[in-house]
């Protein structure tokens, strides 16, 4: 079924159907809706690229993610695809994996295939050098480049991001203020969303007069038994802690596993806190006290400021949303 087959059984010329198809305002409503209506019987798909020649927009995104098994990352495609659809948006959606080069080799293949725009979901597409973050600034010169819980300043580019450092800053001092002393934090990477994590625990210590420990600082994979097991350690080796912090759900999940397997009472003894009010925060026993980074919000907020940037209206280069701190059973503040 082609263009031809459209025209034919529509009594119209081919220069006709495809000035349908490319939305031109020098067409009857009467021709359209005929014509419309005969793609419809015939179930005609025009081609997204070839259509995009004459509209100068396949009306397609790019998304970008590390890693679509993640819980936090599979929310926010599925929020941005959902998004995007009510605007009459396609996506094209690449996970790329933690390594440089990859993430640089799918970014120019969305690139390449004329995308309207470009999100790059999660805070891990930001490099700590700032020469290799060079190719994201160079292609917001020819497209709109949207980030989702990462920054980075540019022309043509937009951030959406959580406020992590307010938010561990907030629970670090709603466990203080509970009677917590010894406050293990325990973080997945040093992205730019991890780092504010970081930052927001360390200033809270400080804040409440507590000395900041670099042995209570502990960098651990994403992975419910490997918390388990890292607490396991430090618990054999008689470091003590009376609560855990997590920059994300699964470590503290695993801080849970722990507590059981030690016997420490929840949330007597031992406080948990972790971060993105995941599935996995309902589903420990007790249940997890959690930080809740919003991802519906932010990715609702950057399709809003995508939707802005097509219809020429000024939209902020970044925008902020603050955390909720979601009060369950691992705490007792």
């Amino acid at each position: 079924m082609n263009i031809y087959d459209v025209s034919k059984k529509a009594g119209v010329s081919i220069a006709t159907v495809s000035r349908v198809l490319n939305g031109s305002p020098n067409v009857s409503e009467r021709t359209r809706t005929l014509v419309l209506q005969v793609m419809d019987e015939l179930g005609y798909t025009p081609n997204v690229f070839a259509r995009g020649l004459g509209l100068g927009t396949i009306q397609t995104i790019g998304i970008m993610c590390s890693d679509s098994s993640d819980p936090y990352l599979a929310h926010a495609i599925y929020y941005l695809e959902q998004g995007l659809r009510g605007y009459g948006y396609d996506s094209i959606l690449c996970c790329t994996g933690s390594s440089l080069k990859t993430k640089q080799k799918y970014f120019e293949l969305l690139h390449s295939k004329k995308v309207d725009a470009l999100i790059l979901a999660g805070s891990k597409f930001i490099e700590m050098n700032p020469d290799d973050n060079h190719y994201i600034i160079e292609a917001a010169k020819e497209l709109p480049v949207l980030l989702v819980n990462g920054y980075l300043e540019g022309d043509n580019i937009y951030c959406t991001l959580c406020d992590d450092r307010s938010a561990t800053h907030h629970a670090a001092g709603k466990l203080i203020a509970s009677g917590c002393r010894s406050i293990l934090y325990l973080y997945t990477s040093h992205s730019y969303s991890g780092k504010n994590k970081l930052s927001g625990y360390q200033d809270a210590l400080k804040g409440h007069g507590l000395p900041v420990r670099e042995d209570y600082i502990c960098q651990c994979p994403k992975n419910v038994l490997a918390a388990r097991d890292l607490l396991m350690q430090l618990h054999q080796k008689g470091v003590f802690f009376d609560a855990v912090l997590a920059s994300d759900d699964t470590l503290a999940v695993g801080a849970v596993k722990y507590a059981h397997a030690v016997k420490r009472s929840i949330p007597d003894d031992f406080s948990i806190i972790g971060y993105n009010n995941s599935v996995y925060a309902v589903c420990t026993d007790p249940e997890l006290t959690s930080i809740d980074s919003r991802v519906e919000a932010l990715c609702s907020t950057a399709i809003t400021t995508l939707m802005g940037v097509f219809n020429g209206v000024s939209v902020p280069s970044r925008t902020n949303i603050a955390a909720d701190l979601i009060k369950r059973a691992t705490t007792k503040f």
